[in-house]
């Protein structure tokens, strides 16, 4: 059986299955060339729908996955991998992605959160920010999460401090500029400090306002990378022309 690539549309849901206990770690998705990928070394790659690239699994946490049987259902649609586990599935620290449990026997359901069992990997910053967005968004408390109370309070809330944190930071850089003729390195240093403080509280929102609507920062960077070696002129008239 082959993978039917024009029917998923290049890109298939990939069930992930620990080889030792059969525990269903986490779902993920393939393209053609992460499969590729994930054959030709025997360790797991995906293609990432909100970084919009492919990545291994582990490739920042050390939690790899090794593969140890590679199956593909009978309509070549998806994927199951049964996988040595290094450390835990989930960026939560939990071994497993799926340890939220639905009580169908009330009204109401309810998810019941099992405690992480191993100590959350660490990401770099922003994704840990974006997916702590993506937390907050689903079940923020607005009341102790100040990320789950800009989007309680709706779009114009952190649209606002987006452009508040704007003016702020291009005053605090107008300071600096104007302190660079100061002798005293105390005050000078203190106006890059109130640079770098107010650069990181527009990024914050910025990252909360990717957060509501999916995008992953790894994807402005790449927007950036993609623009290395480009004429800034000649890439923005291109913008015009499409």
């Amino acid at each position: 059986m082959q993978i039917d690539w024009q029917k998923c549309a290049n890109l298939v849901p990939v069930v992930v299955q620990d080889s030792r206990s059969n525990e269903i770690l986490m779902l993920a998705y393939m393209n053609e060339e992460a499969f590729n990928l994930s054959k030709k070394t025997g360790f797991a790659h995906y293609f990432s729908r909100s970084k919009g690239r492919i990545w291994q699994k582990g490739e920042s946490s050390g939690n790899t996955q090794k593969i140890c049987e590679i199956k593909i259902d009978c309509d070549g649609d998806s994927i199951l991998l049964k996988v040595e586990q290094k450390g835990c599935a989930c960026h939560t620290g939990a071994f497993s992605c799926f340890f939220n449990e639905v009580n169908f026997n009330e009204n109401t359901q309810i998810l019941n959160q099992a405690p992480a069992k191993n100590p959350a990997p660490q990401y770099e910053i922003l994704d840990q920010l974006y997916h702590t967005c993506l937390e907050r968004k689903l079940k923020g408390d607005a009341s102790k999460s100040y990320i789950a109370k800009l989007y309680k309070n709706g779009t114009n809330a952190y649209l606002k401090k987006i452009c508040e944190e704007a003016g702020e930071l291009c005053f605090a850089l107008k300071d600096l500029k104007n302190a660079s003729t100061l002798n005293d390195e105390k005050s000078k240093n203190d106006f890059i400090n109130d640079a770098i403080y107010e650069s990181a509280d527009l990024l914050f929102h910025l990252i909360v306002a990717l957060g509501e609507a999916n995008i992953h920062p790894e994807r402005v960077l790449s927007e950036l990378r993609r623009r290395q070696g480009l004429s800034g002129i000649d890439e923005k008239n291109s913008r015009k022309n499409n």
